[in-house]
């Protein structure tokens, strides 16, 4: 670390101004994809991989693309379409100005005034791409604490607002998803996360502006396991047709949607109780209603394989998020983490022990929150 910059739970500010934010990937244990259809889901953050946002006051305001990830120079024609056709047309400065739109956009809304002055803002990443571990979210989280604190308003923007704040950036850029990633990132830690409850009035809900988001003790969870491929060519179509299927009130979708989401109140018991059976269960039974609901063509052959790797040996398995990655749980131990290890390396896949980030939350942020 550099001996100018103070560290602080809030991130890293230097003597010359210089604001950084650290946002991490995130993993969901259960209930996902019902967040995006007023669901529930418990999710954590991942320590193993982040995003990493600088903001630096300058004479005017600019963003800096990344070398990597927004490359605008390439060796030849078959470069640059090989490059797009492994990374796509979007890197992370399309986020970075989204959110600027979007956080100014609120503070007007709500009457914050912001001092004058502009920043240069710049990002770095190793969350791996198209591995449903939320990076993109993860730039947007970061920018908006480093936003928060260069004009010092952080106190004067709910955390329960935030993610709302990060999903309407990301919404804005034509990005399909729900509350869970967010609420991950912004809260740290193990999370409950409730967007909608059915016996909950439609004037209630619109009073609060957010879903209702629960902090648990990460110490709760048992080790965990995180599987991914390094190149996820068969990334299978995010949300396919699920959600107009929804809409039109399709009853596969939306019965098997509401059993998703008991699932994470299920978990949330199971895992107060530390009762690993019972969360190894639920975790499986949330694959199969996902795969029951979307079918293997859309999940992809390369997704479906690395849940099938962990479950040949025993473990349960599941999707971190729409696909991409698996979390896994070998109820029996490190033996039965070995042969997994094996399995996945014969299979090509990347294997890792979780990491789970504690809460992100510092003193300012938590007398922000509801009582």
């Amino acid at each position: 670390m550099d001996q100018n910059m103070n560290s602080t739970k809030e991130g890293l500010i230097s003597g010359s101004g210089a604001i950084q934010h650290k946002a991490y990937a995130r993993v969901g244990l259960l209930g996902n994809p019902s967040d995006v259809y007023f669901g529930k889901t418990i999710s954590f953050s991942l320590a193993n991989f982040w995003a990493f946002v600088t903001l630096e006051p300058s004479p005017h305001l600019i963003i800096n693309p990344h070398p990597i990830h927004d490359l605008v120079q390439f060796d030849s024609l078959d470069h640059l379409v090989n490059r797009l056709q492994s990374e796509g047309y979007y890197g992370g400065v399309r986020l970075l100005m989204s959110i600027c739109k979007l956080f100014h956009k609120h503070c007007k809304d709500n009457n914050i005034n912001l001092s004058p002055g502009n920043f240069t803002l710049s990002y770095d990443t190793n969350i791996p791409r198209q591995a449903g571990l939320s990076g993109s979210s993860a730039i947007v989280c970061a920018a908006l604490s480093c936003l928060l604190d260069f004009y010092k308003v952080r106190h004067l923007i709910k955390v329960e607002v935030r993610p709302n704040l990060i999903l309407s950036a990301e919404k804005e850029l034509g990005i399909v998803a729900g509350l869970q990633d967010r609420v991950a990132q912004v809260y740290g830690g193990l999370v409950h996360m409730v967007c909608y409850l059915h016996d909950f009035s439609k004037e209630n809900m619109d009073k609060l502006g957010h879903g209702i988001y629960t902090p648990m003790d990460i110490s709760l969870l048992p080790p965990l396991h995180l599987i991914y491929a390094e190149n996820p060519s068969d990334s299978g179509k995010v949300h396919s047709t699920i959600r107009q299927r929804w809409l039109n009130g399709d009853e596969l979708v939306i019965s098997s949607m509401k059993e998703v989401a008991d699932i994470a109140a299920e978990g949330k018991s199971a895992i107060l109780q530390k009762n690993y059976q019972k969360l190894a269960e639920l975790m499986n039974r949330n694959f199969d209603l996902r795969r029951c609901m979307f079918g293997d063509e859309c999940l992809g052959a390369l997704n479906i394989e690395m849940v099938e790797v962990a479950r040949r040996v025993g473990a349960t398995s599941k999707f971190t998020g729409s696909e991409g990655a698996v979390v896994a749980f070998c109820p029996e131990g490190p033996p039965q983490v070995k042969r997994l290890e094996d399995k996945c390396r014969k299979a090509g896949f990347s294997i890792q022990a979780i990491q789970v980030v504690p809460s992100c939350l510092n003193d300012v942020d938590l007398k922000t929150l509801s009582k």
